[in-house]
């Protein structure tokens, strides 16, 4: 049998060794648990991240300007399915999991993949990762992707904006570019976006806010980005991305439930972990589930948490030009992510396009260019609409090659789209395209805005308040 200082997973007995993490990511939460956890940390030495869910994020590296004095070289990002080989190779004692929207049978496959290779697994709990604002913090997360988050901060944003309130969204994490340039960025106006040459993804989810009159802020180093932000907001609404945790110690917590995947919130991680935390569970898409589902969630959700006030809400969508789409062939356009990792096989775009009397929804499956049928093959439920891959110019440019192919078959005669964008910002098609949007619509009014009054004037009497704060909601 081996002796600890010369086993087969490298374990030393030597006190000053330090611990050896790989950190297990998709360009979010890994970071972020590295700089709240690991960064300046001397116990432990990170040696990897991996990459995974989203294309082509490996092979760069985090560079040393985030990554600290540890670190003069930075830290290489690899593929996750190198981690077995990665785990002997580096002697890694512990291998951190710190990515969202996977099912739990996920997590614990990867982690009997660890302990074989003679690593230890950890997830890191909410508390240990969120950090502390001198502002009252709103977080909205989910119980999966695609569930309506981003209708929901918006329509929160709203009710803030009305009482006279400094707005500032913090936006979950989607740093696919250069790291060091992306550290924290502010999103006020279009060009901004152009400046920052943010992605159909980042555009999708900072739009929106844009247009309402709300300051974006995203990155990778998120104390710094809340320091910055907190100069110019009374609240900060954290927006999250995927089903993951909140970075920042909520005020008050709202989790998105959805009745179109009903179990979904007790299969995920972390959603399942958000439901627990929650202080309101929000259900949402009630006009497009079966009641029967609802009701389903719902008594689902009251056995994880007692204690939360439970609402329910519509998602209304409207199509900006139905006479465009009435008895036509149509394209529809989906928001990426609810359609990969979020497993959904349509959205918006659908709805909208049913309800404005679409003669046929074109699969656009045949005409797939590159990268867009490279997502079919990975994510056959993606078939049928066309999903707005859009990490990259490259794949901007298979979206908008896929459209074309579509039209010139003569198989095309409209493109819906329904994602939250103006996609005519970032590609050209020979067809009109339409928009449809979605909206937070209460089935019962008055719940949210209660939460949210409940949270605020309990806010008033921390220690650490200001005085313009106090007196806006007073």
């Amino acid at each position: 049998m081996s002796t600890p200082a010369t086993s087969t997973t490298g374990t030393s007995t030597a006190p000053d060794r330090r611990t050896r993490v790989v950190i297990l990511g998709a360009a979010g939460r890994d970071f972020h648990d590295f700089n709240v956890v690991f960064r300046d940390d001397p116990a432990y030495e990170v040696v990897a991240f991996t990459a995974t869910q989203i294309p082509d994020i490996e092979g760069r590296r985090y560079p040393p300007e985030l990554a600290g004095s540890l670190y003069p070289q930075g830290i290489p990002i690899l593929a996750e399915t190198e981690l077995t080989d990665l785990v002997e190779r580096e002697h890694v004692d512990v291998v951190v999991f710190a990515y969202s929207d996977v099912r739990h049978e996920h997590a614990m496959h990867l982690a009997e993949r660890c302990i074989a290779a003679g690593a230890d697994f950890r997830l890191h709990s909410a508390r240990h990762t969120m950090l502390r604002s001198t502002r009252p913090v709103v977080a909205v997360t989910a119980v999966r992707t695609g569930v309506g988050k981003s209708q929901t901060t918006r329509y929160l944003a709203r009710m803030l904006l009305d009482r006279g309130l400094r707005v500032v969204a913090i936006r979950h994490p989607m740093p696919y570019g250069n790291l060091a340039a992306q550290a924290s960025q502010r999103f006020a106006t279009y060009a901004d976006l152009d400046r920052h040459e943010c992605t159909i993804e980042e555009r999708e989810e900072y739009e929106p806010h844009l247009d309402a009159g709300v300051v974006v802020y995203a990155g990778v180093d998120y104390e710094r980005i809340l320091r910055e932000a907190e100069q110019e907001a009374d609240v900060i609404l954290w927006d999250g991305g995927n089903n993951d945790l909140p970075f920042y110690v909520p005020d008050l917590h709202v989790v998105l439930a959805d009745p179109l995947r009903p179990g979904d919130e007790t299969a995920y991680h972390p959603g399942e972990a958000n439901v627990r935390m929650a202080d309101v569970v929000l259900i949402a898409k009630c006009d497009s589930a079966r009641t029967a589902d609802v009701e389903a969630v719902e008594r689902s959700v009251r056995e994880l948490n007692p204690r939360a006030m439970i609402l329910r809400a519509d998602s209304p969508v409207t199509v900006d030009d139905p006479a465009a789409v009435q008895g036509r062939r149509v394209v529809v356009v989906e928001d990426g992510p609810t359609l990969t990792h979020g497993s959904m096989s349509y959205g918006a775009g659908v709805v909208g396009a049913r309800a404005a009397g679409a003669a046929q929804l074109v699969d656009p499956t045949p005409y797939a260019v590159g990268s867009i049928a490279a997502t079919y093959a990975k994510y056959p439920n993606a078939r049928g609409v066309l999903p707005a891959m859009g990490y990259g110019a490259e794949q901007v440019h298979d979206l908008e090659a896929t459209i074309r192919a579509a039209v010139e078959a003569g198989e095309c005669e409209a493109v819906v789209s329904g994602t939250p964008i103006d996609l005519t910002r970032v590609l050209s098609v020979p067809a009109p395209l339409v928009r449809a949007r979605y909206e937070l619509r209460e089935v019962v009014p008055g719940g949210l805005s209660a939460a949210l009054r409940s949270a605020l004037a309990l806010e008033t009497t921390r220690a650490d308040a200001d005085a313009t704060f106090a007196g806006s909601t007073s």
